[in-house]
């Protein structure tokens, strides 16, 4: 990864209005709810930013992905809208063999969830259900920033 970029001394930074850094997703956001996108937002993107590509996964179950997401307009207001993975172009496969969002379902216990952004100097030229390691190998040198979102979810039983 090159240098952080500063934009005007704004970090960049991803949040969520539906949950705080390292607090709980709410259910609707999961298999036992909706199981749609939740709302994300940004902050602090480098100007010189071309598109921005998100990977969720968890870090307990060996790196199982749930969102692969990439040429996203950095200059897009208001971030992603809840739900928004159902018409999105631009998605790749997830660990649940399908394309878009496939929300927190941990087996037991609660899980930790990393919603990580990257902002990049280009779009990426990816076809077919990309895998977040594709993407990640197709990102490698053009990654200006990155910003992150933990979270947790334990399913009530």
């Amino acid at each position: 990864m090159r240098s952080p970029e500063s934009t005007a001394g704004v970090q960049f930074a991803l949040t969520s209005p539906e949950f705080p850094e390292g607090g709980a997703i709410p259910s609707r956001y999961t298999c036992d709810g909706d199981d749609v996108s939740p709302p994300l937002e940004w902050s602090g993107a480098p100007e010189s930013a071309a598109s921005l590509a998100l990977v969720i996964d968890d870090p307990d179950a060996r790196g199982f992905v749930h969102w692969v997401v990439y040429n996203i307009d950095p200059s897009a207001s208001g971030g992603l809208p809840a739900g928004w993975s159902e018409d999105a172009e631009f998605q790749g496969s997830n660990d649940f063999g399908r394309m878009g969002y496939g929300g927190p379902c941990p087996p037991s216990g609660a899980h930790r969830y990393r919603f990580r952004l990257l902002a990049l100097d280009t779009m990426l030229d990816l076809t077919g259900a990309p895998t977040a390691q594709r993407l990640t190998d197709a990102a490698a040198g053009h990654v200006l920033a990155e910003a992150q979102l933990n979270a947790s979810y334990r399913r009530a039983r």
